[in-house]
């Protein structure tokens, strides 16, 4: 009965669809393949990851209270010495072994790496400054750009050549961006290797995305709500203001947080304009006018890995260091990307059409 039943099925379903074609066998292989490069692509992400969170844990995680490595997170970079005293094995920063040695009247013969110990409190600060500058430029200058071209442009050759050299430049790859920022901002306004140089080099990276997503925004906003507002006597701005900004905001925020994944990430720009392998100030210290702060450079968080990675010999000490580093940056940009996303949301549900 039950094989009856089945080929029952199987004949109704053959009516109804048809019998299996070629065209159709090459559609369901291509669907598997999609499918399986998809997969493939969350492995590699995946893998990466783990690897990350799990060498990274073991420099930022301890088994005993307060079960965080404060000292990672709060000092410089440091030298680390490495060296046996009495029997047991000691791991100090350059600062904590200083005190070590006032406490003995010995002479020490250590092991040296650099980089390997202290903290990223600098590159930490650093990074967050560089994004959060960088971020209000390209989003006031990004948005600004695409109310024009959205409400006031008029469609034509221009215009379409206007929105074409903004994709292109988008494809820009970051290197350049560093070149151009050098050349601008750091030789002929002079600001030097500086936070607002790295600031407007890191704007203009993003700004084409800023500006097409948040463009994109605003031309899907019915036109219906435009119309309904200037009949009644407001003025276009007014109406720009009130009926079209607040509906794409969520698109907006969906820009800004591409950006700043963009921008906390990007090496190559930024060696060039604001970021310094070793700083031993924190941005604020040691000023003597205000507006110093601006025209001095920093540390960064995917500086310090390249430097770390790529400019030192290679060693135990620095590995815990490069994954440690790389763990506390994915935290942040996470961060960051899952603020601006809680804030995407709330948006969607405030404003609905």
């Amino acid at each position: 009965m039950t094989t009856v039943a089945a080929s029952s099925s199987k004949s109704m379903e053959q009516a109804l669809f048809g019998k299996p074609t070629k065209a159709k066998s090459i559609e369901r292989v291509v669907f598997w393949m999609f499918r399986l490069a998809t997969y493939f692509v969350l492995l590699c992400a995946a893998v990466i990851f783990v690897d990350i969170f799990y060498k990274g844990g073991k420099t930022l995680f301890e088994s005993e209270f307060p079960f965080v490595n404060l000292e990672f997170l709060s000092e410089s970079p440091q030298t680390l010495h490495v060296f046996e005293y009495d029997g047991q094995q000691y791991e100090l920063s350059d600062t904590k072994f200083r005190e070590f040695k006032e406490t003995i009247d010995e002479t020490i013969v250590t092991e040296t790496y650099a980089y390997s110990g202290g903290g990223i409190w600098p590159c930490i600060v650093g990074t967050l400054l560089l994004v959060l500058g960088a971020m209000l430029i390209a989003l006031t200058l990004g948005v600004l750009s695409a109310i024009f071209l959205s409400e006031y442009s008029r469609p034509g050759k221009i215009l379409n050549s206007v929105r074409l050299s903004i994709l292109n430049l988008a494809g820009v790859p970051s290197i350049v961006f560093g070149i151009f920022g050098m050349g601008m901002f750091v030789l002929a306004f002079g600001w030097n290797v500086s936070l607002i140089a790295g600031w407007f080099t890191l704007a203009l990276m993003v700004l084409p995305i800023v500006i097409s997503a948040s463009e994109e925004s605003m031309r899907a906003i019915p036109q219906g709500l435009r119309d309904a507002s200037l009949a009644l006597g407001a003025t276009k701005w007014t109406t720009i203001r009130t009926n079209v900004l607040p509906y794409a905001m969520p698109g907006i925020l969906t820009s800004s947080i591409i950006g700043v994944a963009r921008v906390a990430g990007e090496t190559a720009p930024i060696m060039f304009t604001a970021a310094y392998a070793l700083r031993d100030q924190l941005p604020w210290q040691g000023l003597e006018h205000w507006y110093d702060f601006f025209f001095q450079g920093v540390m960064a968080l995917p500086y310090h890995i390249y430097v770390v990675s790529a400019k030192i010999p290679q060693n135990e000490f620095t590995s815990r260091m490069q994954y440690g580093t790389a763990f506390v940056f994915l935290f942040i940009v996470a961060g960051i990307a899952l603020a601006s996303i809680l804030m995407r949301i709330r948006m969607r549900k405030k404003y609905r059409w």
